[in-house]
C-alpha cells in the first residue's frame, strides 16, 4: 500500500506521475504488470491498470473534504463509504477532472457514538472505492486547512486476506464493486482484502510468484487457479506453474496459510463440443490442483474444492462463466464458512 499525501491508498502500489499533472493509480508495480504474459497473450499488462479492490482511505478532523479524481480511458465511478456505511456514488467522466464533495454524514451525529462501531472499520474512515474496471489518476485534496492522515490500525480490520485469481476473482460482472465475492467474503469474516483477481491473466507468470511471495503484509493468501491457463497450457506446463507457485508461497512464510482453490463451475463443464480444448483441459485441471497440495504436504497449504463455494449456473451472468450479482454474494458467503479455519489459527497464533 501507498501513502501519499496522507491519504492511503489501499490496494494501490505506486502512483506513477502523468505528464498532465496529477498521479496515474496502480495496482502493481511497473516491472511486474510489465512482465505479464506469454508471447502470443500479453493482455493483462494493459489489464492490470485496472483497480479492483482500490480504495482512498482517510481521516480528516473537519466536517467537509474535497477530493478531485479523473477516469482514465474510458467513464468510470466510484462508491463513497463512512467506515462500513455507504455514503454515496459519484460518476467520473473520462479525461475530465471531478470534485469530489464529501461532507459528514448528518445523522452520525444524532446517535449514539459505539453504535456506529459495529463493523470493520472505524466510522470516522472515509472510504473511496473504484469500480473494478476503473483506471483513474489522483489529482489532490482539499482539506480546508485540517488535519488529515491514513486510518490507525485500529480503524481497519486487523486480519488481511489477499486474492490473487482471475477475473471471477477480480470482480467481473459485479454490477457493485462491494458484491464481488472476495469483498463479501472479506466483509463476513471480518477482515481486509488485497484483490489481485487480473481478468483473463491469471497465468502464474515467474514475476508474479515473486511478487505475491514478497508481499509480507497479507496474513492469507488464496489462488483461484485454472481458467484462463486452459486456453494456453498442456496439463504438465499447468502443473508445474502451480506447483512452483504454491510451493513458493507455502515455505516463504510456513506460519501464513494459503489456499488453492481449482475452477469454479461454467460453461466448459457441460459444453455440446466435448472436444473443444477448454472443455477437455477443465476438468484434467481441476484434478492436478489438489493433486499438487496433496503432494507438496505443506502443513500451511490447503486445497479448496471451486465447487464447494458455486455449487452450479444460478446467479451467473449469461456467459456462463462469470457470477453475476447473486452469484458472487452466494460465492462469498460459501467461501467465507470455508476459510474461516485458517484464519481462526491465525489470529489465535
Amino acid at each position: 500500500m501507498a501513502v501519499f499525501e496522507q491519504i492511503e491508498f489501499y490496494n494501490i502500489s505506486e502512483l506513477e506521475p502523468m505528464a498532465s499533472g496529477g498521479y496515474r493509480l496502480q495496482r502493481l508495480p511497473a516491472e511486474v504488470h510489465n512482465g505479464l504474459g506469454i508471447p502470443a497473450y500479453r493482455r493483462g499488462r494493459r489489464l492490470a491498470r485496472r483497480l479492483s479492490g482500490a480504495e482512498l482511505r482517510f481521516v480528516v478532523d473537519n466536517p467537509f473534504v474535497s477530493l478531485t479524481l479523473m477516469a482514465l480511458d474510458e467513464d468510470t465511478h466510484v462508491l463513497v463509504y463512512r467506515g462500513d456505511y455507504a455514503v454515496a456514488r459519484h460518476e467520473l467522466k473520462a479525461g475530465v477532472a471531478t470534485t469530489l464533495q464529501l461532507e459528514d454524514p448528518p445523522f452520525f451525529a444524532a446517535v449514539e457514538p459505539e453504535s456506529l462501531r459495529c463493523g470493520r472499520f472505524a466510522p470516522q474512515v472515509w472510504r473511496v472505492l473504484f469500480h473494478q474496471d476503473a483506471q483513474a489518476a489522483f489529482l489532490g485534496c482539499e482539506t480546508f486547512g485540517a488535519s488529515i492522515r491514513p486510518p490507525q490500525r485500529d480503524e481497519v480490520p486487523a486480519l488481511r486476506w489477499l486474492a490473487y485469481g482471475s477475473s471471477i476473482t477480480y470482480g467481473a460482472d459485479a454490477l457493485h464493486a462491494t458484491n464481488a465475492y472476495v469483498q463479501q467474503a472479506a466483509r463476513r469474516l471480518g477482515v481486509d482484502v488485497l484483490n489481485l483477481g487480473l481478468p483473463g491473466s491469471c497465468l502464474v507468470e515467474p514475476v508474479m510468484i515473486d511478487y505475491l511471495a514478497g508481499r509480507d503484509d497479507a496474513d492469507l493468501i488464496t489462488c483461484e487457479l485454472g481458467v484462463n491457463m486452459a486456453a494456453w497450457f498442456g496439463p504438465e506446463e499447468f502443473e508445474e506453474r502451480v506447483r512452483n507457485l504454491l510451493t513458493t508461497l507455502a515455505d516463504r512464510d510456513p506460519e501464513r496459510p494459503v489456499a488453492a482453490l481449482n475452477i469454479y463451475p461454467n460453461r466448459y463443464d457441460v459444453f455440446l463440443d466435448r472436444s473443444d480444448t477448454e472443455t477437455v483441459r477443465t476438468p484434467e485441471f481441476n484434478r492436478i490442483v489438489p493433486q499438487v497440495v496433496k503432494a507438496l504436504a505443506r502443513p500451511n497449504l490447503h486445497f479448496i474444492d471451486g465447487r464447494q463455494v458455486l455449487s452450479d449456473f444460478d446467479g451467473m451472468s449469461a456467459d456462463l462463466l462469470h457470477p453475476a450479482d447473486e452469484g458472487h454474494i452466494r460465492m462469498g458467503e460459501n467461501l467465507a464458512e470455508l476459510l474461516k479455519p485458517y484464519l481462526s489459527r491465525k489470529h489465535d497464533a
